[in-house]
């Protein structure tokens, strides 16, 4: 009866001890093409070596170590990079906590010191794969978290305060639905839940869909509400409620009595206050603040906007930057 159990407990210490020895060689190697980065780096700085160096060490480091495939011309290059990007400090404490794919990514489509170890901390965070961390630095995550308008200050204590707010965004980017820009608020709540996967990664970690259309019976009278969600790090549900216009003062009432309703019949002892999002196509801050400032409960106000991308077939066949230069050069 007890080898059952002794042989799982065997199987999650080996798979916890190969996942900290795959997380140790990962941040070994890139302190290592940091090294290797910052040796090209100063060289280049102190002596006037010019780029034949990267060239030739290519060569004989690809000889020396024919089993390591890190020493192309290519990734040399991104390794001087890395090392002219960031301090030593730095790469200890938290680049070399995700895989150099993921660096490389940063490197390529991000300049500013400070965003690039911002979407670092937060793949560390979050454990996003390289696809995911793509999207979220083209969908520029960074100057969308924390950005709605809230009276959490006013209705939570502060250490949930602050957590609340930096799960809400503003605006919500739903670039997955196939809808036009003047869907219903039913088509839209039901094309999200369609693309529940999409919808919670856009969400941010942590949020666990509930319903849609959730019933609440208040004094024999019954409501629905548009989208209900239970966020596990703050313990507490958060109801959502979609409007395609922009934003009037009056949905703020109607939220606020939603979230009495929940906090009164789905609340365990044991959660937090419930937490209301209001998305709409358009708000005026100032309106919002407004609204929100004598609510008794905690209510976030965004935008959201429906996004077309180009399929991927046309892409191709679209200009690039470079190519559109020259084109207007020439002329």
């Amino acid at each position: 009866m007890g080898y059952p159990a002794l042989l799982s407990k065997l199987k999650a210490d080996i798979k916890a001890s190969q996942l900290r020895a795959s997380l140790s060689a990962n941040q070994e190697l890139v302190l290592l093409y940091w090294r290797i980065g910052n040796a090209i780096l100063e060289r280049q700085k102190r002596k006037g070596w010019g780029s034949k160096i990267i060239e030739k060490l290519s060569q004989d480091l690809s000889k020396t170590f024919p089993d390591m495939k890190g020493f192309t011309i290519r990734n040399l290059l991104f390794m001087r990079g890395f090392a002219e990007a960031y301090d030593e400090p730095i790469v200890k404490q938290i680049v070399s906590l995700i895989p150099w794919g993921h660096n490389i990514r940063i490197l390529q489509k991000i300049k500013n010191t400070h965003e690039r170890i911002w979407y670092a901390e937060q793949t560390i965070r979050h454990g996003w794969s390289r696809n995911i961390l793509v999207m979220q630095i083209e969908k520029k995550l960074h100057k969308r978290t924390g950005k709605a308008v809230t009276n959490f200050k006013h209705t939570l204590p502060s250490a949930d305060s602050d957590l609340a707010h930096q799960i809400l965004k503003d605006p919500y980017v739903f670039d997955f639905l196939s809808l036009g820009d003047e869907a219903q608020e039913r088509e839209v709540e039901k094309e999200l839940v369609q693309h529940i996967t999409k919808f919670l990664l856009e969400l941010g970690a942590g949020f666990a869909f509930v319903g849609q259309q959730y019933h609440l019976e208040v004094g024999n009278d019954d409501f629905y509400i548009d989208l209900l969600f239970y966020h596990l790090k703050l313990r507490c549900y958060v109801v959502i409620e979609l409007k395609t216009g922009k934003f009037k003062p009056e949905y703020a009432g109607k939220l606020n009595f939603y979230l009495s309703a929940i906090d009164d019949k789905l609340r365990h002892p044991n959660d937090r206050a419930t937490i209301g999002l209001l998305l709409c196509k358009n708000k005026n801050k100032f309106v919002a603040e407004y609204a929100l400032r004598d609510i008794s409960k905690p209510v976030g106000i965004s935008e959201y906007k429906i996004v077309k991308s180009i399929p991927k077939k046309f892409k191709t066949s679209l200009p690039t930057v470079e190519e559109l230069e020259k084109e207007l050069g020439e002329k």
